[in-house]
């Protein structure tokens, strides 16, 4: 039986379309609104609400928590403050990426890790001696981000407490009467933040948001919307961009890091009192040189693209909504040199954008190659620049914020 967040009923009143998908085992929405465009534009211009109280929560506790964590995170957490927030991923002994997620602080011996999908057990399994518990507390929280440039104005008129939030920080707060946490994170790209709070308290968190945020043009957004904010972005979602290496078939399908573009997390990895999962195979994959791909924006040409479409006497095509499906990159010779995992029309960019897998020979922005559609039932060769990721990025998303905007 498909579960139901905390916020279902407020989200099912909400939604005119009743299209649903499935993500761990909830349903959720794909759109609100007959137009997933229009909830994308709040995003990008107001202020959008999404529930994103499917993702697995974990409570880790103990006086070898961080020790524990710093053994088995390869983002070294002890860089983390009480307070603060951290993207990690976690890794095999082979140096390929099992999944990402989310890490809060909250004291030295107590943590919450979030992740899209369930990593119960396999963390539980590596716990060892280290005095550490890890609960699943997935049912008995929910989250509800908002994201967009109005998003500091609605949440600091109901929480004063977030006013100077800096990126990646969090706080208690109170909001709607209920006892919540609110972090300046999401997966939008934007300015934004989520709210963590106990599931009965959920509709009146929503309720008192929605109150206030209503002046602001806040609207809640799909599956759909989120998905093209993020390519936006250059956020990775599992599944799509990357798989887990415990479900993996082979290793044509699993990743490092270097080859994610996650390689910034391991900026500790030459530290001797760190030995966390995978640093091994990590170090030889850096000093080696032996990454086989690096994660790259593309940026299709937009009049290469006019000219091959209309010349096949079709119109070219503008579809916002993501493609994930492998799409073949060459090389001006026709060589095969990577391949898109993420493909979408951006509307606030105005081009054909991709996230993809390019020969690290061929990965340094500026470099032209070419992308792979089917026109007319033939495959034909788009020129694309590669382009670094963020391919969106306002400096409102990590800017200090000093009072209501």
């Amino acid at each position: 039986m498909l579960r139901r967040t905390p916020f279902h009923d407020r989200v099912v009143a909400a939604n005119d379309t009743s299209l649903w998908s499935h993500w761990a085992g909830h349903l959720v929405v794909e759109q609100y609104q007959l137009s997933e465009k229009w909830e994308y534009v709040a995003v990008r211009t107001a202020a959008g609400a999404f529930d994103t109280s499917p993702l697995y929560k974990y409570r880790v506790v103990g006086p070898d928590a961080e020790r524990f964590l710093t053994g088995v995170l390869a983002r070294d957490v002890r860089t983390c403050r009480p307070g603060q927030a951290q993207y990690t991923i976690w890794c095999d002994e082979r140096g390929y990426v099992n999944e990402d997620g989310v890490v809060f602080r909250h004291a030295s011996d107590e943590f919450l890790l979030t992740s899209a999908a369930p990593n119960l057990s396999y963390f539980r399994h590596q716990i060892g001696r280290d005095r550490v518990e890890i609960t699943d507390i997935t049912d008995a929280l929910g989250i509800l981000a908002i994201q967009g440039p109005r998003s500091h104005a609605v949440l600091s008129a109901l929480a004063p407490e977030i006013a100077g939030l800096a990126y990646f920080h969090h706080t208690p707060a109170k909001l709607g009467g209920a006892a919540v946490t609110i972090s300046r994170t999401g997966f939008t790209g934007d300015l934004g933040y989520e709210i963590i709070c106990d599931r009965d308290d959920a509709p009146a968190v929503w309720d008192a948001v929605f109150d206030v945020g209503a002046a602001h043009g806040l609207i809640p957004f799909g599956q759909i919307a989120l998905l093209m904010a993020r390519i936006e972005a250059g956020l990775l979602l599992i599944g799509k961009d990357f798989e887990s290496s415990r479900f993996a078939d082979n290793d044509e399908h699993r990743s490092t890091p270097f080859e994610l573009g996650l390689g910034w997390m391991l900026r500790s990895i030459d530290d001797d009192s760190r030995p966390f999962i995978g640093r091994r195979a990590l170090l030889r994959e850096r000093d080696d040189g032996t990454s086989r791909w690096k994660m790259v924006g593309l940026a299709v040409d937009p009049y290469d693209h006019h000219t091959k479409f209309t010349a096949a006497g079709m119109v070219p095509p503008k579809d916002h909504v993501p493609v994930h499906e492998d799409m073949m990159v060459y090389d001006d010779d026709r060589r095969r040199v990577g391949y898109a995992t993420s493909f979408m029309y951006s509307p606030v960019l105005q081009r054909h954008i991709a996230l993809a897998r390019i020969v690290p020979a061929l990965a340094a922005p500026g470099t032209r190659v070419n992308l792979e559609f089917t026109i007319n039932h033939e495959y034909v060769q788009v020129g694309a620049e590669v382009v670094r990721t963020p391919m969106f990025a306002p400096a409102r998303t990590t800017a200090p914020m000093n009072g209501a905007r």
